[in-house]
């Protein structure tokens, strides 16, 4: 009987109708890492990669808090500026390979962005560290690329602001990315002289060098919403006192609560935030 006959399957060089649905909606949603519950990549776009679902902080990359921070326009300084090698370093890879590849992956030449334009009408300069080249690492680019913009700050009389996400001081530069602690903190200080206000924000994670140097230097210190910041690791801490430390020890919230931070702030009212506090010490926009 006919309609008892199973046909055979026709075999074409167009895949199945489900598999290229899957192809479509492949990468259209993830995991949360705060809730685990699955969120539509899009909707995480909306809203400043923040968990819409539970407030949980996604990291940022560097281009994208720019745009998230300022007018709309922005001049972008020392964009070519480049790290050179001077211990010939190498572990599981060479570092000059290692910056070709992260200048690649990233489209920047080193872990900073450096610009000057306008924040709610204000100008401004703004530095950020970018966490995917050699995790926000602080090199002699870095902490050049960061003296520059308090240099411009100060001719300019301009505020300035800087946007921390770092494992800290460069290993494969050594002492050259040490000194940098020193140099950037030095270039505040005169800032500081020059009476120009400094607001630094501390996104996940700010560690090591960074948080021993500018980053926690600010006249206001601003924590991002679960954001790990301090010097050494939680791991490396309780391996070393041989203590359990305490829940959520190192987060900014507790930091606040213990006197490090003045503010945690979640990243939709940032921007609003950093310009009142810029309004308090210099007064409205004319």
């Amino acid at each position: 009987m006919a309609w008892f006959t199973r046909k055979k399957p026709r075999i074409s060089g167009n895949p199945p109708e489900d598999a290229a649905r899957n192809v479509r909606t492949e990468g259209l949603w993830l995991k949360c890492d705060g809730c685990r519950q699955i969120i539509w990549r899009k909707a995480l776009e909306e809203s400043q990669q923040v968990c819409p679902k539970c407030g949980y902080h996604f990291k940022l990359d560097a281009a994208t808090r720019v745009k998230t921070l300022m007018d709309g326009e922005w001049a972008e300084y020392d964009r070519d500026m480049v790290s050179t090698d001077p211990l010939e370093f190498s572990d599981s890879k060479a570092y000059k390979k290692r910056l070709e590849d992260m200048r690649k992956a990233t489209s920047h030449q080193d872990a900073v962005i450096t610009v000057e334009g306008k924040l709610k009408g204000r100008a401004i300069q703004l530095c950020v560290l970018d966490l995917k080249f050699i995790g926000g690492s602080m090199g002699a680019v870095v902490g050049e690329k960061i003296t520059r913009a308090v240099e411009r700050s100060i001719a300019k009389r301009q505020p300035l602001v800087i946007v921390s996400s770092s494992g800290g001081a460069r290993m494969q530069e050594g002492a050259v990315s040490l000194m940098q602690m020193a140099k950037v903190s030095a270039a505040l200080m005169m800032l500081d002289a020059a009476k120009i206000p400094y607001l630094s924000v501390l996104a996940d994670p700010t560690t090591g060098g960074v948080t021993a140097s500018f980053a926690m230097l600010g006249d206001i210190n601003i924590g991002e919403p679960g954001a790990l910041i301090g010097f050494a690791g939680p791991r490396v801490i309780e391996q070393t006192i041989r203590q359990k430390l305490p829940q959520g020890f190192q987060r900014s919230e507790f930091l606040l609560q213990h006197g490090f931070l003045d503010a945690v702030v979640a990243r939709s009212e940032l921007r609003d935030y950093l310009s009142r506090s810029l309004d308090f010490f210099l007064g409205p926009v004319a």
